[in-house]
């Protein structure tokens, strides 16, 4: 990463293990608390929460049940804190009477299992991608894949779409981005939590369901947070962006895809899909967590605010080694002031 981008997304604060020494400001009043929902974030809220035990005594249980579960989870108040890639509209976050606010940043990411293809050297553009994820091309050689990868060996194997079976925030992170490359795509699956997907995909829960059966499944092409995607040393593809380069999904991309993103718009979440940068990755997001503006008990109020304020200043370094990106230091100080909200 350059010096100018690491002094943009500089760390808030040290590592975990200096924060020790502050713990008894957070731990104060603070309750154990519980939290549900997408599982993009599910690796970074987890070593988040191990830390902040370390630090302060107190527990947080996040349960990665995708972003429809924690949505319902939270409005049901059967949760603390919700975590949701989908973030809620201002009429939605208003009637539920919930605040949203950004915690990490990521990327969706294509992956594939192409025998004698390695990471990175196959390439798509948005309008071939859409049309594979809506099952028009169902052959590795169709010609609209070896028009834009001349000089590369493509099989003759069928195309399986992994994809994810339950309600999830990172299936309409990723499918409004194709909806908006190929109006056949929005018309024949949809941009939603849930769609409809073609005769040829196979479903999986989670981001790990689909990161498992593209590597089972010869032939296979699915989307995955970058994370989840490093984590299993997948075989990335290489996406044309809004500028007309070629990127692999990387945190560099992320980070220059959120660079110029207005995050002071009402629930902090502004569209950071296909931005004009010429190094930006085009399906970037940033995950969220939903609590109560004014919640039963007082202690588990305070144990969220706690336990993301201390994540968000103390916790970054952790998110980066995951795959993430921190949020800029200036949207770090504005989650803190809307976080005030929780009462």
């Amino acid at each position: 990463m350059s010096v100018s981008k690491r002094v943009y997304f500089k760390l808030v604060g040290v590592a975990a293990a200096l924060a020790i020494g502050s713990a008894t400001s957070f731990s104060a009043l603070a309750a154990d608390i519980t939290g549900a929902g997408a599982t993009f974030p599910y690796a970074v809220y987890t070593k988040w929460a191990e830390a902040y035990q370390v630090a302060t005594g107190n527990k947080v249980n996040y349960q990665g049940i995708g972003s429809s579960g924690g949505i319902k989870q939270i409005k049901a108040k059967t949760v603390d804190f919700g975590g949701t890639d989908a973030p809620l509209k201002e009429a939605e976050l208003d009637k539920a009477h919930l605040v949203q606010v950004p915690t990490v940043m990521g990327g969706v990411a294509i992956v594939m299992n192409v025998p004698g293809i390695e990471s990175g050297k196959l390439k798509l553009d948005g309008v071939t991608a859409a049309d594979i994820f809506r099952g028009a091309i169902t052959k590795w050689n169709d010609p609209a894949v070896a028009k834009l990868n001349p000089g590369l060996a493509l099989p003759d194997l069928a195309i399986t779409v992994a994809s994810r079976s339950d309600g999830s925030g990172t299936t309409q992170v990723f499918t409004s981005y194709l909806a908006k490359q190929s109006m056949a795509f929005k018309r024949d699956v949809g941009a939603d939590k849930t769609v409809n997907w073609p005769a040829n995909a196979v479903g999986g829960k989670g981001n790990p369901g689909v990161a498992a059966n593209v590597q089972k499944i010869k032939g296979a092409i699915g989307y995955v947070d970058i994370a989840d995607a490093m984590k299993n040393n997948m075989n990335f593809i290489a996406l044309k962006n809004r500028a007309g380069n070629y990127i692999v999904p990387n945190q560099d991309a992320v980070a220059d895809a959120a660079a110029g993103a207005n995050f002071k718009v009402r629930g902090m979440a502004p569209d950071l899909l296909d931005q004009a940068h010429k190094n930006a990755w085009p399906i970037t997001t940033a995950t969220y967590a939903l609590a109560y503006e004014k919640g039963d008990d007082a202690a588990r109020q305070k144990g969220v605010v706690d336990f993301f304020t201390w994540s968000l200043n103390n916790g970054q370094k952790m998110a980066e080694e995951l795959g993430f990106v921190a949020l800029p230091a200036n949207v770090v100080k504005m989650v803190e002031a809307e976080m005030k909200n929780i009462n």
